[in-house]
């Protein structure tokens, strides 16, 4: 299992496939599981590079209390560098979308084309944050299965949550949200993050933004907003889907990449 070190830590990452490198940049809570459908449809074609940021996934823990985004994207600026064999197309969502817009707009050298999903150029909504600091206090104190129950309704559509035939899916999902003790750590960082919205005109890759119509953490309103301010971006919007629509409809999302990327 290959690591990175990377100041002061150690970045799990996986690399499969060969051709023009895509990296992707996972969403808060999550790990390289979020886009093993896309991987595994793509790396026939491509060279998939993914990797868990510091303090989640099989990545290892972080002294801070508040891992920030600036940090983050400068794991990942060190990732491309080393990992990333020239410009990537970059996908990142939600949390990975905060970093893949920095990437864009910071280090135009870095990326070939730009894939958001499920995310926001803006600081997290005034109105959110009393209760997402209530459940980081939770999970601290309790631990992070204190809050699963909390966790699935952000992260996850009404259909997958609804349907009877995914149960599995759903227990699986949350399982992973909720398996770093630890991962408050990396919430406070998405919570205190800094918005950059003043620096999407600087974006100039090709860039697809892609948005689950059910998403209630990170709204289609948010993805059309980025959209509108990235020069020639387009908007996909996927039914049935929330905060994760790589998992939860997994065939779409592909799709809507593979379409992107062919143009």
């Amino acid at each position: 299992m290959p690591h990175l070190a990377v100041d002061g830590t150690s970045l799990y990452y996986e690399v499969s496939g060969a051709g023009e490198t895509i990296a992707f940049s996972h969403g808060l809570l999550w790990c390289t599981e979020l886009f093993a459908p896309q991987i595994a449809a793509l790396r026939d074609r491509y060279r998939c590079l993914v990797w868990d940021h510091r303090g989640q996934g099989q990545s290892a823990s972080d002294h801070r209390n508040c891992i920030g985004l600036e940090l983050v994207w400068q794991d990942a600026v060190a990732m491309l560098e080393r990992v990333g064999n020239g410009p990537v197309h970059f996908v990142g969502l939600s949390m990975g979308g905060f970093v893949a817009m920095r990437m864009a707009a910071r280090r135009p050298d870095l990326v070939r084309s730009l894939i958001l999903i499920e995310t926001s150029a803006d600081p997290e909504p005034i109105e959110n944050l009393r209760r997402y600091r209530l459940l980081t206090t939770v999970t601290r104190l309790l631990g992070p299965r204190a809050v699963r129950r909390r966790v699935g309704p952000i992260m996850l559509g009404k259909t997958i949550l609804g349907d009877p035939a995914r149960a599995a899916d759903v227990e699986r999902f949350t399982e992973i949200m909720t398996s770093r003790r630890d991962g408050w750590r990396a919430v406070n960082g998405v919570i205190d993050r800094a918005g950059v919205h003043d620096e999407l005109a600087r974006i100039k890759v090709p860039t697809l933004v892609i948005v689950g119509e059910e998403d209630v953490a990170t709204p289609p309103a948010k993805a059309e907003r980025i959209a509108a301010a990235i020069a020639g971006a387009r908007l996909v919007r996927i039914p049935r889907a929330g905060h994760s629509s790589p998992v939860e409809q997994p065939a779409a999302v592909t799709a809507a990449i593979e379409q992107f990327l062919a143009r």
